[in-house]
């Protein structure tokens, strides 16, 4: 028996692979292609060709000037999402994909030209819009006039020649409540996923056009808004962020009353905030909203014309958790009697601002509806005296409270009202002329020393703070003060 070395199978399939050279160059011409992009953006030739002598010799690509044309628009859309929002206007100049892509990134406009909007050039430029301003573009005002109006709410030219007098936007400066419509119909046709909108002189129907065609509106801004304008918004199910602006003093006026106020509580059973600014109204329609909206956490009065007695119809609102009024002359003429006026079992927050006190009774009420917040903020709040401040006594759970611009209070009824509160743990006082820090007595700054945080800047005068600085006052509670501490030293270091 003889061994012989075995031959090779000349018709074995690997080797058969190996030998077709054609077969081989089309499999790493494909494994080559894969690696680029799809689309390809070079110029002029195809992204390789595989050369007819050679099996693995490719041609490259030509060079391209504009390396963001190798990246897809997602890929590039991430990239320039990632800038800061300074270099948007520099990013769309770049070429007219930039220009495209820089408008999807965009989601918020204020609007200053309506035939924007009604063109459905707003749409194709920006096309993912979420948040809409429309409030100056729905103003028709004259821009070679040399009186230019500025507000909180607008800016705008005026002409010279206003009737009536006495009121800068009338009829003729704001588009009618018809072409306002036609243009949130437009948009709401353009920007399905709208969440929040800012609109002037919208009708009903308007509203429900926009009702219909954006479900996920979550805020509402409506200017010049009436009890007939507020039918609409039952329509819209998850809102929850809603301002009203009914009356402008020197702008314009328009009236919100119980009625719209009760047609707006049975509509918008979600509202979490609500401001309410230049409405008219009494207890009928503030009870109508605690009753119906229970999820309500946040309500602000700003220059409100409630009717006396509206106070008390607060308790309705079981969830409230903060209350504000700003610029409002008066809190309520005429609360009802101290025994039924009730109180808000949740508040947590107070805020006044440039409000004015004139009345101690009404002072007294508002304080027994809040007595049971834990933050207090006055800013700027004319006619808060001793004698008006005292009334913040009701409040024994106070623990922050922030003072600022309120000329007529003194140190002593400062005093008065912070011995009484055993929870405090913040104290701001800022630009109170009348505090003075000589004024401070043995128990006041024993309370000063107990408390977590303390900022103490009365008037440009005051020395308490810069002498205060690096002791630890103020931070470090009771610890701080000896038993060996001279109580008498602390008057001499103001």
């Amino acid at each position: 028996m003889s061994c012989s070395p075995q031959k090779p199978n000349t018709n074995s399939p690997l080797k058969l692979w190996l030998e077709n050279k054609k077969a081989l160059n089309n499999v790493l011409f494909t494994m080559r292609l894969h690696s680029f992009p799809k689309q390809s953006h070079f110029q002029n030739e195809p992204i390789l060709t595989p050369k007819s002598n050679k099996s693995q010799d490719f041609i490259l690509p030509k060079f391209v000037s504009d390396k963001s044309s190798l990246l897809s628009d997602e890929i590039l859309l991430q990239i320039l999402s990632k800038l800061p929002a300074s270099q948007r206007n520099s990013n769309s100049l770049v070429c007219k994909r930039w220009l495209n892509l820089q408008g999807r990134l965009v989601r918020s406009i204020k609007l200053l030209d309506w035939n924007f909007l009604t063109s459905g050039r707003l749409f194709v430029r920006f096309p993912n819009l979420v948040y809409v301003d429309l409030v100056n573009g729905s103003l028709i005002s004259p821009r070679n006039s040399g009186i230019f109006c500025t507000h909180k709410i607008v800016a705008f030219y005026a002409d010279t020649h206003v009737e009536p007098k006495g009121a800068f936007v009338c009829e003729k400066f704001l588009l009618p409540s018809k072409e306002v419509d036609l243009g949130l119909k437009n948009l709401a046709n353009g920007c399905p996923n709208l969440r929040r909108l800012v609109v002037n002189n919208a009708s009903e129907m308007g509203l429900l056009s926009v009702a219909e065609d954006c479900p996920n509106l979550q805020e509402l801004e409506l200017y010049m808004c009436n009890d007939q304008v507020l039918r609409g918004i039952a329509a819209f199910q998850n809102l929850q962020i809603l301002r009203l602006i009914a009356n402008v003093d020197g702008f314009y006026s328009s009236v919100v009353s119980d009625v719209g106020l009760t047609i707006l509580a049975q509509g918008c059973k979600r509202l979490v905030k609500l401001e309410m600014s230049g409405c008219e109204g009494s207890y009928e329609g503030i009870r109508a909203i605690g009753q119906c909206c229970q999820m309500l956490e946040e309500l602000t009065f700003c220059n409100h014309k409630m009717e006396e007695g509206w106070l008390s119809a607060l308790s309705y609102c079981e969830n409230l958790k903060t209350l504000k009024f700003l610029s409002c002359k008066t809190i309520d003429m005429n609360p009802w009697s101290y025994e039924d006026i009730g109180f808000c079992p949740t508040l947590e927050r107070l805020h006044l601002e440039k409000c004015l006190f004139h009345d101690k009774d009404s002072a007294k009420a508002l304080f027994i509806v809040c007595q049971g917040v834990r933050e207090i903020i006055f800013r700027n709040c004319w006619g808060l005296n001793d004698d008006m401040f005292s009334t913040a006594s009701y409040c024994r759970r106070v623990k922050f409270l922030s003072i600022e611009g309120c000329s007529l209070l003194t140190t002593a009824g400062l005093e008065f009202v912070l011995l009484s509160w055993m929870e405090l743990q913040s104290l701001q006082v800022m630009s109170c002329n009348r505090i003075k820090d000589i004024e401070i007595s043995f128990m006041l700054s024993h309370l000063f020393s107990n408390l977590k945080d303390l900022q103490w800047k009365p008037d440009s005068k005051s020395l308490l703070s810069a002498n205060l600085a690096g002791t630890g006052m103020g931070k470090k509670g009771t610890k701080f003060f000896k038993k060996t501490y001279d109580w008498r030293s602390l008057p001499a270091m103001a």
